[in-house]
């Protein structure tokens, strides 16, 4: 197999489906010929900026055009994109472009409360690419250069060449997890992993030239970004939404375009099974649902599926280090609906003990993967790299620790107990918090669910409940915990339960469990 350079992926389909539109965002439509002008355009300026190979250009964008376009300029000449998520605070985002040592950013206008303070001690960066304009044009400096239009006059544009030196083994990409813990850890990515991890998904999600991708989550994350990258590469059409925010709006869009596929977290899942009117759009296109990020409930599935039968219903599991990991073809789902599958193409996988010995099926360990997804490493942290990319089977190789403990069932399915660090040691017992979560969505009313461990004296740790309900359904303590008793073994019923309004979520839709007690 030849891997494609990423870029690649816009030449092609240039090439076959030059007028076939490529993105849709609000009253904005874009062919895939008027996407690779855009492509160049930014490129050139770039370069002409002095941006070079292995550079890293930060992008700082909601969701949009200008924001797939700059993805392609910036692996044209060979430099590598940083996208940071346009929820992040000024203080965060001015860690992650000195951390990165990024020399360019690319960034809306509107987003300038955050970019804006946090680039002027930055001695590195040289150039900041502004889409829209600022509301104060004073606060403007030499840096700072306006992005180019696409009506801009091509005849007397300055080209950028591509990049003919780059390889497969070239950084593509810089992605920094969420930091729901510590630092921030930027995630080194070269094209050969993403390219790797992108032909894996379409081996199985088998994506087509008529299918119109709508795209909610944040391009700044890899769900979001190879959902494009995928778009492209097929030759079907993006729809952008910047978020799921309003679902009405999202949900107009939808019917509108005719979306066929669909990706999405369980916290919109959960808004969408629990919308009213939700027959009043027509979503009879829809032939392909995902879910990433985090896990999704039995019941949440099960709900999901009954609205849309039509769709092939895809459970998934992946991490920022290697993209993707696993899926459970949608024929299992009635089988085994709380897995989350065997491992996704052109890859290994298997679970360890604590001593680093493989375990055979039917065992709970840490999942290790193996394959040319996972990742170069953490940017400029070779302690972190080593923890988790250890030496594989292959003299030379290193494999993935994932710090994701999972059991299997007699024939190799895999079922998500908990982050290696999430188990809670209550009365001697271990309690995986999501067996507990997962009776809890079984609860009509219940919306969001977080179950953690609390310090208790007597227990070591407690077994505490966070619900998000319904305030219509009246649910109480009482029956949270009647609901328990009956499905769960007693070390695991919860000491304690609180309803609360919202849940805390990581910049890409988690819920985030640091800080609950």
């Amino acid at each position: 197999m030849v891997h494609m350079l990423l870029h690649k992926y816009l030449t092609e389909s240039v090439v076959h489906l030059a007028e076939k539109v490529a993105i849709t965002c609000g009253d904005e439509r874009i062919t895939y010929r008027q996407l690779q002008v855009l492509a160049d355009k930014v490129a050139a300026v770039l370069q002409a900026r002095g941006v070079r190979r292995g550079d890293r250009v930060a992008l700082f964008m909601d969701n949009g055009i200008e924001m797939v376009a700059t993805i392609f300029g910036v692996l044209e000449i060979g430099a590598v994109f940083m996208p940071v998520n346009p929820l992040t605070k000024r203080e965060k985002f001015r860690f992650l472009l000195q951390d990165s040592r990024a020399c360019a950013l690319v960034a809306h206008a509107a987003l300038a409360a955050s970019w804006l303070p946090a680039i002027d001690s930055l001695a590195t960066l040289h150039t900041c690419i502004v889409t829209g304009q600022l509301a104060d044009a004073t606060s403007a400096d030499d840096r700072q250069i306006p992005f180019p239009r696409q009506t801009d006059d091509t005849g007397n544009m300055l080209r950028a060449p591509s990049c003919a030196e780059t390889i497969d083994q070239d950084l593509a990409a810089i992605i920094y997890t969420s930091g729901s813990t510590g630092e921030p850890k930027g995630v080194m990515l070269t094209h050969l992993n993403m390219d790797s991890a992108l032909r894996s998904v379409m081996t199985y999600l088998c994506p087509r030239q008529d299918d119109v991708i709508m795209c909610v989550l944040p391009l700044a994350f890899g769900y979001g970004l190879y959902h494009a990258l995928m778009s492209v590469a097929t030759g079907a059409t993006l729809v952008l939404e910047q978020s799921f925010a309003f679902p009405a709006k999202a949900l107009q869009t939808m019917s509108a375009e005719q979306v066929t596929i669909f990706p999405a977290v369980p916290t919109i899942f959960s808004q969408l099974v629990n919308m009213k009117g939700l027959d009043q759009y027509d979503l009879s296109a829809l032939r392909i649902l995902t879910n990433a990020a985090a896990a999704l409930s039995e019941e949440h599935i099960r709900r999901v599926r009954a609205l849309f039968p039509q769709a092939s219903f895809y459970s998934m599991y992946g991490m920022t280090e290697c993209k993707r990991i696993s899926y459970l073809p949608p024929d299992q789902l009635d089988v085994r609906p709380s897995s989350v599958g065997r491992g996704m193409p052109n890859q290994e996988l298997w679970l360890v003990d604590d001593a680093g010995n493989r375990l055979p099926n039917g065992s709970t360990g840490e999942l290790v993967v193996r394959g040319s997804h996972i990742m170069r490493g953490y940017w400029e942290r070779p302690e972190l790299t080593a923890e988790r990319l250890r030496a594989g089977p292959i003299p030379g190789e290193n494999v993935l620790y994932t710090g994701d403990i999972f059991r299997t069932d007699a024939d190799g399915w895999l079922y998500f107990v908990s982050r290696k660090d999430d188990i809670i040691k209550s009365r001697g017992e271990k309690v995986s918090p999501r067996e507990v979560e997962n009776v809890l969505y079984e609860l009509n009313g219940v919306l969001e669910v977080a179950v953690v461990g609390t310090p208790d004296t007597l227990l070591g740790s407690a077994i505490k409940a966070f619900i998000v309900a319904d305030h219509e359904s009246g649910l109480t303590e009482r029956d949270v915990l009647r609901q328990c008793q009956l499905k769960l073994e007693s070390f695991m019923v919860p000491k304690y339960v609180e309803f609360v309004a919202a849940l805390p979520k990581t910049d890409n839709g988690k819920i985030r469990k640091t800080g609950l007690s």
